[in-house]
């Protein structure tokens, strides 16, 4: 069983035993007072008339919390706001002294009237002061839930800009992976009819597996990886014997959680860095491994070379954007950074908190080549 208070609920036992507490402090007071005065009751006496006062309050404090839920005291205060609170304490301190001297004339020898006087002239005032303090911390509590409730507000519309960014980030991404694949294939055409055949082909599988993966910001490394081979099927196509492409990657870090669409972006900007404008061949080596609690992924390629005033942090729109969805998912543990590698070549490295990630059982399977 509960006792609401306003849009608070507490329960029974729990209420009881507080106000049980507000019934012993009183009594004590009193017995400490007479003491003091040189007359001394017994101590259920005591107890007796400081449970009849403090009860009756105990059953009215419902009403008065419901009274400030109904009409709440709120800046600017209004003359007519506290003059509606001022005739409810009149009113329910009557209450509880009607209540008090019924209760108190079934174990006391003198009338109704004397019982009723005498509570008017001892507790009317106390009761006055219980209205305000009733009424105080209901108006604290409202406060607080409120409070409480702007806080889910800001920390949901918070949550929301981020999820924004972050969409906003991911569908740059895709127009400009598009955009460089068709153009890929349209230098084929001409050339080769059944590798344009197929590079098509192939991006209808890609675009269709976007389409059915991307409904969330991770996945797993695993299905990163099925996508990824799509899109090299693609660049080997276009590249023929030039390009090659090697991937390692530990088993123990195959569910771990990446960002969707994370290595695309890398290894198209290696190709383009690399073969993409030198003549020769390359070589693109991907790395996964657990390193303590981060996940360590690096996407090498032999035939390319950082400018002088090139940013370790990368450049270009592919790995700007793929910085900045780090930064949004993970802050300062989501690290990008290029670096050469001997005797030639570039090395792109991101580090990654290490948190396994369970796969939908309906997900779309690709196998890696």
């Amino acid at each position: 069983m509960t006792v609401r208070l306003g849009h608070n609920e507490i329960g029974l036992f729990r209420y009881l035993a507080l106000w049980s507490v507000v019934v012993l402090v009183f009594a004590l007071h009193g017995c400490l007072r007479d003491v003091q005065e040189g007359t001394v009751w017994s101590p259920f006496d005591y107890w007796r008339w400081s449970a009849i006062q403090w009860f009756a309050w105990a059953a009215l404090a419902p009403i008065v919390f419901g009274l400030g839920e109904r009409h709440p005291i709120q800046t600017p205060v209004r003359l007519r706001s506290i003059l509606r609170h001022a005739l409810a304490s009149v009113g329910l301190t009557f209450v509880a002294v009607f209540v008090g001297a019924a209760v108190s004339t079934a174990f006391e020898p003198s009338s109704f009237g004397d019982q009723f006087g005498q509570f008017v002239g001892k507790q009317f005032l106390t009761g006055l002061i219980t209205y305000s303090a009733l009424l105080g911390i209901q108006h604290l509590l409202r406060l607080q839930a409120e409070k409480a409730q702007r806080e889910l507000e800001a920390s949901r519309m918070a949550t929301e800009l981020a999820q924004s960014r972050l969409q906003v980030l991911k569908t740059q991404l895709q127009p400009h992976f598009l955009f460089n694949t068709l153009h890929a294939i349209a230098t084929l055409l001409d050339e080769d009819t059944l590798s344009a055949e197929d590079m098509l082909l192939r991006l209808s599988d890609l675009l269709r597996a976007f389409l059915e993966d991307y409904d969330g910001q991770e996945i797993t490394l695993r299905r990163e990886l099925a996508l990824l081979d799509l899109y090299l099927g693609i660049q080997n196509r276009r590249f023929k014997d030039r390009l090659s492409t090697r991937i390692y990657v530990a088993p123990d870090v195959l569910d771990c959680a990446v960002p969707s669409l994370v290595l695309q972006p890398i290894v198209e900007n290696a190709i383009r860095h690399g073969i993409g404008q030198r003549l020769g061949e390359d070589r693109i080596e991907i790395e996964a491994r657990r390193e303590g609690d981060s996940l360590c992924i690096e996407v090498r390629n032999q035939n390319s070379e950082l400018d002088a005033d090139a940013s370790p942090a990368g450049h270009g729109i592919g790995l700007s954007n793929t910085r900045l969805r780090l930064r949004e998912l993970y802050g300062e543990a989501g690290q990008l950074r290029l670096d050469m590698i001997w005797p030639q070549g570039v090395a792109c490295r991101l580090r990654l908190p290490y948190r396994e990630l369970e796969e939908s059982e309906d997900a779309p399977e690709h196998a890696p080549a």
